[in-house]
């Protein structure tokens, strides 16, 4: 037909595909700088697919708890064991991921861990036994204990430098935006049913199938390249040294390491006391409303969305990590201050978007850093350690916090108790990151 091969574009064609996709391909471009080039990357939009999942566990029951109650018949304080027994088990069983991460690779735990969570997820749609939901949520957190640790891991093995660093921060703009969607979602759908939210869950299953046929394990691919067959005495002697316990410890016990993992976790407590605790503060001490409360959450996800996706670029202008993380935990701490203090809804809003700038950055730049601090045979295992930590904060964070509350009551009342304890968390997360940063820099500047 006039000359043009078959499957070829012609010059029409071209040029309306054209009109379409460069303002797209700029648009990213001056968005995310010359690191826009990895989301031409298939493995990574299918590490960035995966990590939707992230925004289901906790973000999207949260809301749905109250409507609980009914269908299982418990009490307010009884419906909180439905988080509760989600986060815990990861505390234990992600350090032992490490190891099966660095051992067997990336594929042959991320999709097992996706099946995990996307099968026990959904069938809480299914049940209305209390014990059985309760099982049904260990089982679906120790899944998703899984699949974050392997995603960071594996961004870490595919990119180096401000690439790794722009890798990690969209990989936690996609959280932030899904964790503003799929609750608006999940509480359309509770309307019609309580069951339908859960089937949100399902979405997981097509992305184990995604992941098992299209991704390419990167550290798979490493060990076929240094000529490792899994079955030579060299290479098990190789990967036992490397990969000992005694190795990790040592890792762990230098100064700047260590600095850095203990922050990796403070941002999480002044994020998740937020989110804990933001109704309290929207409907009981500033007179809103739970959709106002809702707003909070939704305008904080999108900020650290936004915030996220330029961490790769904030290192390059700024000349590395330094600067941006001492910025972005005292954005952290003064917007986490600000909602402490805040005399009204609005003021509240503003916190909140500064708080999730801080929020965005810092823990883009955290996991970007800990990724950077062990080559293929020990980076699963210090990732882990660094997830396992921010689990410990994000189970012990709303236990503190309630009883910081209780114990102020007495003395400074019910609203400034709850203003007292936003207070702290914002002190704890971002000044205690600045004191972090300034001694994992002093220890080796080339760290940061």
């Amino acid at each position: 037909m006039d000359g043009q091969p078959h499957g070829c574009l012609d010059h029409r064609t071209f040029t309306r595909w054209s009109v379409v996709w460069l303002p797209v391909a700029n648009t990213f471009d001056a968005f995310l700088g010359r690191d826009a080039r990895i989301l031409g990357d298939g493995n990574f939009r299918i590490l960035l697919l995966a990590n939707i999942t992230q925004a289901l566990g906790s973000a999207l029951v949260s809301p749905l708890l109250t409507s609980l109650t009914g269908p299982y018949g418990v009490s307010a304080a009884e419906i909180g064991l439905v988080m509760s027994v989600f986060t815990a088990p990861a505390i234990l069983v992600i350090p032992l991921l490490g190891v099966l991460i660095d051992r067997y690779g990336r594929k042959p735990v991320l999709v097992p861990a996706l099946l995990l969570f996307g099968l026990s997820g959904t069938g809480l749609a299914l049940t209305t036994d209390f014990t059985v939901v309760l099982v049904l949520r260990a089982l679906q957190g120790l899944g998703f204990a899984g699949i974050l640790p392997v995603i960071i891991t594996s961004i870490g093995d595919l990119y180096n430098g401000s690439e790794e660093a722009t890798g990690q921060g969209l990989r936690f703009a996609v959280s932030g935006l899904s964790q503003a969607t799929f609750p608006v979602l999940a509480g359309g759908l509770v309307v019609l049913a309580w069951q339908y939210p859960f089937l949100l869950y399902s979405v997981a299953i097509p992305i184990a199938l995604l992941v098992y046929l299209r991704f390419e394990d990167p550290h798979a691919s490493g060990r076929a390249a240094a000529g490792e067959d899994g079955a030579g005495e060299k290479a098990d002697e190789r990967e036992d040294t490397q990969g000992t316990i005694g190795e990790l410890v040592a890792l762990a016990s230098r100064t700047e390491v260590l600095a850095i993992l203990l922050a990796r976790g403070l941002p999480v407590v002044a994020w998740l006391g937020f989110f804990t605790y933001n109704s309290v503060l929207v409907v009981r001490v500033l007179g809103g409303t739970p959709q106002q409360a809702g707003v909070l959450v939704a305008a904080g996800s999108v900020a650290y969305a936004g915030a996220a996706s330029q961490a790769g670029r904030l290192t390059t202008v700024l000349g590395g990590r330094a600067v941006p993380l001492y910025g972005a935990n005292l954005a952290l701490a003064g917007g986490v201050g600000l909602l402490a203090v805040a005399p009204s809804y609005p003021i509240a809003g503003l916190g909140v978007v500064l708080a999730g700038i801080g929020f965005g950055i810092t823990m883009s730049l955290y996991r970007s850093l800990v990724t950077g601090f062990a080559s293929g045979p020990l980076r699963g295992k210090i990732v882990s350690l660094a997830e396992a930590g921010g689990r410990i904060t994000a189970t012990l964070t709303p236990i503190v916090m309630g009883g910081v509350i209780a114990s102020a009551t007495p003395l400074a009342g019910f609203s400034g108790a709850v203003r007292l304890a936003f207070l702290l968390i914002g002190a704890v997360g971002g000044l205690g990151g600045v004191l972090c940063v300034g001694v994992a820099s002093r220890a080796v500047e080339s760290t940061l």
